[in-house]
């Protein structure tokens, strides 16, 4: 198995949220999962739709999902599905989605990845985001990918 790496970012603002989710739209491709966990208010749509943004390159209305529980965006780089499976009662309902098959074929960001159970990826990029203070703290662990701690700390250096 790959080796681990989590890398620990203190995020001072709203923009160093921003500059997060921009940094990890540079570096995600086809087949890519965030689990993006944490408390309500924590940051995980506000990333997400940094994210998306990035990634478009145009200034796209990203609603939560938190009702229609996915949400996807076009794109020829690979779709996004953005998904909040806080309302899911069982890890079943993920397939009756069809996340399982957006797991292989799109870039996913999904909030509230606990109610996956046991069918989150395991090469799955795990970010959690917690309250620090006046900010955020967000960790982010993922297996191999040498490339994306140096993307993940230029993109919040230059912020």
């Amino acid at each position: 198995m790959q080796d681990t790496t989590t890398l620990s970012f203190h995020l001072t603002s709203d923009e160093a949220t921003d500059a997060l989710g921009r940094a990890l739209a540079q570096t995600l491709a086809r087949g890519d999962v965030v689990l993006l966990s944490g408390p309500v208010g924590a940051g995980k749509s506000h990333l997400a739709r940094a994210f998306i943004r990035e990634r478009l390159n145009r200034a796209e209305d990203v609603p939560s999902p938190t009702f229609t529980l996915v949400q996807t965006y076009d794109h020829e780089r690979g779709d996004i599905w953005h998904a909040d499976l806080y309302r899911l009662s069982h890890p079943d309902e993920v397939i009756e989605l069809g996340l399982d098959q957006a797991f292989e074929e799109a870039i996913c960001l999904i909030e509230w990845p606990d109610r996956l159970g046991a069918l989150a990826p395991k090469d799955a990029i795990h970010l959690a985001l917690s309250y620090d203070g006046e900010g955020r703290r967000a960790d982010v662990t993922y297996h191999g990918r040498p490339a994306l701690a140096q993307t993940l700390q230029k993109g919040l250096r230059d912020e």
